[in-house]
Parts: C-alpha cells; sequence; structure tokens
C-alpha cells in the first residue's frame, strides 16, 4: 500500500522502543497515529513528544492481554478518526522464567501468552473486519522475533514459543487475507539484525497482579545496562540496531507489500539454513548446541 497523508496507523506497546518508533516514522509520513501502551506516564510522555513534533496523536492506555481493552481501543480509534489504515500488533512481554522449562511457574507462560499471543489475536478481531470491510488500502504488521521466530533461545525459552505463535498466526493471517481478495497485507517483523535497546529486558515492571510470580525470583531481574556490562567484562562486544532503523525497514516494508520483514544478518541467515536443512534432513536440531548448557 501507499502511505499517504491523512491515513490512520494503530500501534499497541507504543510509549517507547520499536513502538514509538514507528509511530514516530508513520506521522512523518504525515499518518495520523492511535497510540497504545500499558504504561500511562510513558503513555503521556510519547504523546506529547509526537504532538510537539507536530503529529496528529489518539493515545490510549491498554493492557493488549485483555481483549475488552482491545475492543474498547478500536471503538475509540474509530470514533477518533473514522478509519484504521495501519495496525502494528507490537507490544510484547519477556516472561521472567528461570531454569529449566519444567521448573517454569505456569504463571510465566500465562502472562507471556496473553501479551505476546493473544494480544496479537485480539488485534486482529478488533480491527480486521472494519479494515476489510472499508475496502481501503491496508496493512498489518505484527511483530515477532528471531528467538523463536526463526529458531529459539532456550534460555528464553518462553518468549520464544511465544514468538514462533506469532509467526504461524501471521502466516495464517497472510492466507486468509488473500482468500477473501482484501485490500489488507500482512508482514511479520523481526527486528534486528542486531541486539535493541527496548523495555523488553524490564517487562516485569508491568507485570499485573493476576499473573504475579509464585515464588521468589533465584536471581535479581538483569537490566539491558547490567547484561552489556557482564558481556564486556567478558570480552564480548555486543552490536545494536537502531530502533528508527527498524521503523524505516517497517515502512519500506509496507510499501512493497513484503510479509518476511526480516533483515539480513549472518547469525539469523546462517540460524534458518541450519535450522531447514535439520528439518530436511531429519537430524537433530545441531543448531541448538551453542545454547545448550551443562
Amino acid at each position: 500500500m501507499e502511505l499517504r497523508e491523512g491515513q490512520v496507523a494503530v500501534v499497541t506497546g507504543a510509549a517507547s522502543g520499536i513502538g514509538l518508533a514507528m509511530a514516530r516514522r508513520f506521522a512523518a509520513e504525515g499518518l495520523k497515529v492511535v497510540l497504545a501502551d500499558v504504561e500511562p506516564a510513558a503513555l503521556e510522555k510519547a504523546a506529547d513528544g509526537l504532538r510537539a513534533e507536530g503529529a496528529d496523536v489518539h493515545a490510549r492506555v491498554v493492557d493488549v492481554g485483555v481483549r475488552e481493552q482491545v475492543l474498547e481501543l478500536a471503538e475509540s480509534a474509530y470514533d477518533t478518526y473514522g478509519a484504521v489504515h495501519v495496525l502494528c500488533n507490537n507490544a510484547g512481554v519477556g516472561s521472567g522464567a528461570e531454569g529449566r522449562m519444567w521448573e517454569h511457574e505456569p504463571n510465566d507462560w500465562k502472562w507471556a501468552f496473553e501479551v505476546n499471543v493473544w494480544g496479537v489475536f485480539h488485534g486482529v478481531q478488533a480491527f480486521l473486519p472494519r479494515m476489510i470491510k472499508s475496502g481501503q488500502p491496508g496493512h498489518v504488521v505484527n511483530t515477532s522475533s528471531g528467538d523463536g521466530g526463526i529458531a529459539p533461545l532456550p534460555t528464553a525459552s518462553v518468549y520464544a514459543v511465544t514468538k514462533a505463535a506469532v509467526v504461524t498466526m501471521t502466516e495464517s493471517l497472510y492466507a486468509h487475507l488473500r482468500a477473501e481478495h482484501a485490500r489488507v497485507g500482512a508482514s511479520v517483523l523481526f527486528p534486528g539484525p542486531h541486539m535493541l535497546r527496548t523495555g523488553l529486558w524490564e517487562s516485569h515492571r508491568n507485570r499485573p497482579d493476576r499473573y504475579a510470580k509464585e515464588r521468589p525470583r533465584r536471581t535479581p531481574y538483569r537490566s539491558l545496562g547490567q547484561w552489556e556490562a557482564a558481556m564486556r567484562a567478558a570480552g564480548k562486544e555486543v552490536a545494536f540496531t537502531p530502533v528508527e532503523e527498524v521503523a524505516e525497514f517497517v515502512v519500506a516494508g509496507i510499501r512493497a507489500d513484503r510479509f518476511w520483514l526480516l533483515p539480513p544478518g549472518e547469525h539469523s541467515d546462517a540460524q534458518i539454513r541450519a535450522r531447514a536443512r535439520s528439518m530436511l534432513d531429519r537430524t537433530n536440531p545441531s543448531y541448538l548446541e551453542s545454547f545448550i548448557l551443562d
């Protein structure tokens, strides 16, 4: 689709990181932007910042894991602007699970699935019927990750499982849209190709009481800064992809109607080939060996 002045983009997880970068990039194209996020103060700051830059912004506090709130977001967006052309289901959390899978707390899985998987599904059901019915060009972007979307990082397996689900959901959505001859496209986003400076590392700050930890953590939560410092101390310099580059990649992908918003990268491309080869050869997943710990 062509992105034109006056169109409307909805972005979840929009108060910071990739979501805010996408919203800012859409606004630069003249789109009106609907920001949704679970953090009221951060959301207000993001909305005020975009308005100061001249953007037309509508902001709503939304927990995407709660279906009623996403349905209310859609009503509010249509009541405010009368249309939605771009939907970015971007909100996501890390689960905070520790240890082996059989040691995980069920609440770690419930919370991660509610936001990362159900949040995307809620967005699809809240917005797609009206986007399709309008007959106008539109596009949906669902945020996945190389962790799970390509191959899992076993030490973050809960997150990986949810992001693998997002890929399959978006593939199915793409097929459904084509079967309906809809003027709405679909893409799955793999932010990167390097690490990103986002709030994902501090997801626990927004963990709802209904999915509270059932027992104390064995180790403290570690911030991105602490992890980066530990990597440096181990002699490993970490490369980061600016979130602005991810947003630019998304805009270009929407314009090209590109499904796989997957930037080329030596590591990710090698993982894709290794996983596909393992499946085709019916061999064990050796591509996970570098992550398997004693």
